[in-house]
């Protein structure tokens, strides 16, 4: 097991420098292209927070989500609060997955109790665009999560759960003293996936190689972080592999969370966060 600490500076900055960065003489679309899937008519925030902070750090985001299916009112929603970026017709969802380099599911989607049953189509759809297209990289986060079937997760794959989201797919409670060694037996089951358990303290496994990551404040817990983290995480993943864009992912997120705590204490939201990751990330490379 390896340990990060968001104040280790020489670590952070080890971790940092074997991310692939942008050429100076790289052209549009070399440095990534990520499609993001998800939102509801219930909730349409979280497909944003995670489609921003994506657009800052890839060349091309699409978003697409199959509750712009006979709903004008959420395809405008879309398209007025996501300007960095391109709305993607659901009917077209399949041409950006084979198109792009990453494809992350979830934001957003709801969970089968979560709104009029709307859980079951939520289901329907992960299932069959995992199984339809199992060697993607894809990122499996909130609803896509939660109603996923855990034999469609595969090597080519991050998952981002919380503890409770973590007990729902498993259907096993995290045991503290035992917590290490389930994740890497449920990444060893599933073909080497990548899972990065969200905590106080982040657990990103892969197989049997584990890396832990401490930081981060009160702060962290507001509705929304976990979106941005993982569109975070689905961004490096365009143009990385997988199990290096989970633990820059997990680092650079509680990072900037500390830096917003110096001058914010927790008074800080998902938007803050989002705007904050790119500083630290420039102040890391430059």
């Amino acid at each position: 097991m390896h340990l990060i600490k968001t104040n280790d500076l020489q670590a952070v900055q080890e971790l940092v420098g074997r991310l692939t960065h942008p050429r100076r003489d790289s052209h549009k679309g070399q440095n990534g292209k990520l499609l993001v899937i998800g939102g509801s008519e219930l909730f349409h925030g979280s497909l944003i927070w995670s489609a921003e902070i994506a657009s800052r750090m890839v060349d091309m985001v699409h978003v697409s989500s199959p509750a712009m299916v006979n709903n004008q009112l959420m395809k405008q929603r879309l398209k007025e609060q996501f300007w960095n970026g391109i709305v993607v017709p659901w009917e077209h969802v399949e041409d950006y997955i084979e198109e792009d380099d990453c494809i992350l599911i979830g934001p957003g989607m709801v969970r089968e109790e979560g709104w009029m049953g709307i859980g079951d189509e939520t289901k329907q759809i992960v299932d069959r665009l995992l199984k339809k297209y199992p060697k993607k990289k894809w990122v499996v986060d909130g609803g896509a999560l939660q109603e996923v079937d855990q034999e469609l997760l595969t090597g080519s794959m991050v998952i981002t759960p919380h503890r409770r989201e973590w007990e729902r797919l498993t259907g096993q409670p995290i045991i503290e003293e035992e917590r290490e060694k389930q994740v890497i037996l449920f990444s060893k089951k599933h073909h080497g996936l990548t899972v990065l358990l969200k905590g106080s303290t982040d657990l990103v496994v892969q197989q049997e190689e584990t890396v832990m990551v401490e930081g981060g404040n009160a702060g962290m817990t507001k509705g929304g972080t976990g979106d941005v983290l993982a569109g975070m995480v689905a961004a490096l993943a365009t143009t990385n592999d997988i199990w290096l864009a989970a633990q820059a992912g997990s680092i650079l997120n509680k990072m900037a969370g500390d830096r917003l705590f110096e001058t914010r204490g927790q008074y800080y939201n998902a938007s803050d966060l989002m705007a904050e990751i790119p500083v630290v990330l420039h102040e890391l490379t430059r």
